[in-house]
């Protein structure tokens, strides 16, 4: 394996052979470094490439029956419609919670359905279906319970609604345990002895392929809604965009971006989007995150009453309250950062010596400690869990890792020390008592050191493609777009440009960003790294000494101009200049 140290990261190179990469260059018209990265990532043969560049409906997305108890549970549906029973969905305070049960409301209410839906309240209700929530729907005449987002591990609930002659449906796609609620249907692919091929939707797509099975039972094209809200869900979930979620997203951009929705249209306005085409990560940096907040900070049922208004004026005025709640959200997310940043430079932390990082307090909301977790994940390429101190003495918190520690089955192992856990392999939650947390620490610290080598603990970046200055061009950047949508398991492509020098000293721009102008091949381009303070003094030092760059594409939106620049990554000297 060839590698490169470079300031921040192990550069894995990108293989050199361009043999192939040529051959699919001259098939498909595209970007030798473009067609470098398919190589690279295994796409070789014509049926792989045109799978993954050319989606299809018929190739990609299997019938909704073959998933475990799916043909039951929308039978039960239509039976309740017919009979007028009352139906509750029981969703999830997160953007997939939501979303799902929006989907499920949107495509529901026009069959004629008696349903409403229930959005628990993160701190009062907690994660999750609960007997408290069962009996009160049971005192309101429901009959049917319908779980999205959440219930794999509704295991008392299930019993008390069975007590209550109450039908519970479960629809999710975490991970089971090794035994199952006893609910009426189970829907979630992950089961073992489900049939369905595709297992890594979001909570939404599960809701989205039961109710596409029941529109197909009764004749009917799905409301055009349900698209959008699978986009959205799917996206801020960080499921892997992969297969038949690769297939929908694509589509649900396709449909976003030709009629827009009066809350799609205000979450594009907050989030500044002005392109007259968004990708998905548009909106996910842009967009979610402010449906989010809503769940994380407010009542999260006034994010379902903001995705399916039709009143332009209370739509605006909730996107209103989205946008201030996010920027609330950003202010307590950067205070909790700090804190858990200045533990570590005190070295109450050793990240020297520690291999994962726990940190909990009793004045964290729970509600952005997922999001302090993957920015921390992201900086020091350690798993980490923090925790939200109860007045019970609870701690409550969230889990997120790296590829190569798989935090569920860590979770599992240590299961006598927790109250409660689901979730991933790189995303979890759990609950324990506060006496508990260093012994899970421990324990933790231990099975890292007994699975993991020092290689799979360092922060790597793997390059695509080697790249010149003179190839950035809006050529590559429409390229770029038949690789898309990037997300989990379909990450943006990252470029290897080497011996680059600057024309200019570097800017520091808001005490965080570092913009550079480099020159190579007879080409000038700005190079932009954000989050990178500490990078201005490397380059101060560098003066005009070569260096290599890892960067993305992106193409610079502003003021009706376009222009294809480079997002940098990380930076290493070359050898023969030390």
């Amino acid at each position: 394996m060839n590698t490169l140290h470079g300031d921040k990261y192990l550069w894995r190179l990108p293989d050199s052979d361009t043999t192939a990469a040529l051959s699919i260059a001259a098939s498909y018209n595209i970007s030798l470094s473009i067609a470098q990265t398919l190589v690279n990532r295994g796409l070789l043969e014509k049926s792989k490439l045109d799978s993954y560049l050319f989606s299809a409906f018929e190739r990609d997305v299997a019938h909704p029956s073959s998933m475990k108890h799916a043909q039951r549970t929308v039978e039960r549906i239509i039976a309740a419609i017919e009979r007028k029973e009352k139906i509750l969905i029981f969703g999830d305070y997160d953007v997939d919670g939501i979303t799902s049960s929006s989907l499920m409301m949107a495509c529901l209410l026009p069959l004629g359905a008696q349903v409403n839906f229930f959005l628990p309240h993160r701190v009062h209700d907690g994660y999750g279906l609960s007997t408290k929530i069962v009996e009160r729907a049971a005192k309101n005449d429901y009959r049917l319970i319908i779980t999205v987002d959440n219930g794999i591990t509704a295991f008392e609930p299930a019993l008390r609604a069975k007590e209550l002659r109450i039908d519970l449906i479960i629809t999710d796609h975490h991970r089971p345990h090794d035994h199952l609620p006893e609910a009426y249907a189970v829907v979630d692919p992950h089961q073992s002895d489900c049939a369905y091929p595709y297992k890594f939707f979001a909570g939404v797509g599960v809701a989205f392929k039961l109710m596409s099975f029941l529109y197909e039972l009764k004749g009917l094209s799905l409301p055009t809604k349900a698209y959008e809200l699978l986009l959205l869900g799917t996206i801020a979930d960080v499921v892997p965009l992969t297969g038949e979620n690769r297939f929908w997203v694509r589509y649900g951009l396709h449909h976003a971006n030709r009629a827009e929705s009066l809350s799609f249209k205000v979450l594009k306005q907050n989030g500044k989007i002005t392109k007259a085409h968004i990708s998905a990560t548009d909106i996910g940096y842009g967009m979610t995150p402010q449906i989010n907040a809503l769940g994380r900070l407010e009542d999260p049922r006034q994010g379902v009453k903001f995705l399916l208004g039709s009143d332009e004026r209370e739509v605006q005025e909730v996107g209103r309250i989205l946008k201030d709640l996010n920027e609330t959200r950003k202010e307590i997310e950067r205070s909790i950062f700090n804190q858990v940043q200045e533990e570590i430079i005190q070295k109450r932390i050793d990240i020297e010596k520690e291999n994962i990082i726990i940190a909990a307090s009793d004045k964290w909301p729970p509600g952005v400690i997922g999001l302090v977790a993957s920015r921390l994940v992201g900086m020091y390429g350690k798993p980490t869990i923090l925790l939200h101190i109860t007045q019970q003495g609870i701690a409550k918190g969230s889990c997120r890792s790296i590829p190569e520690f798989s935090m569920f089955d860590a979770l599992e192992a240590n299961k006598g020390l927790l109250e409660q856990f689901g979730g991933h392999a790189l995303a979890a939650g759990l609950s324990l008592k506060v006496e508990n947390i260093s012994k899970l620490k421990e324990a933790l610290e231990n099975r890292i050191a007994s699975l993991l080598t020092p290689y799979d603990l360092q922060q790597k970046i793997v390059l695509d493609a080697q790249l010149s200055l003179s190839d950035v061009s809006k050529k590559l950047a429409t390229d770029l777009q038949l690789l898309e949508p990037f997300g989990s398991e379909n990450r943006e492509p990252l470029f290897y440009i080497k011996d680059v020098v600057q024309v200019q000293k570097p800017l520091l721009m808001k005490d965080a960003h570092v913009k550079c102008m480099v020159f190579a091949d007879g080409v000038i381009k700005p190079l932009v790294f954000f989050n990178r303070p500490t990078l201005f003094e490397l380059f101060m030092r560098l003066g005009d000494t070569p260096f290599h760059a890892a960067a993305h594409i992106t193409e610079n939106h502003w003021n009706g101009r376009v222009s294809t620049e480079l997002l940098g990554v990380d930076v290493a000297i070359a050898k023969e200049s030390l």
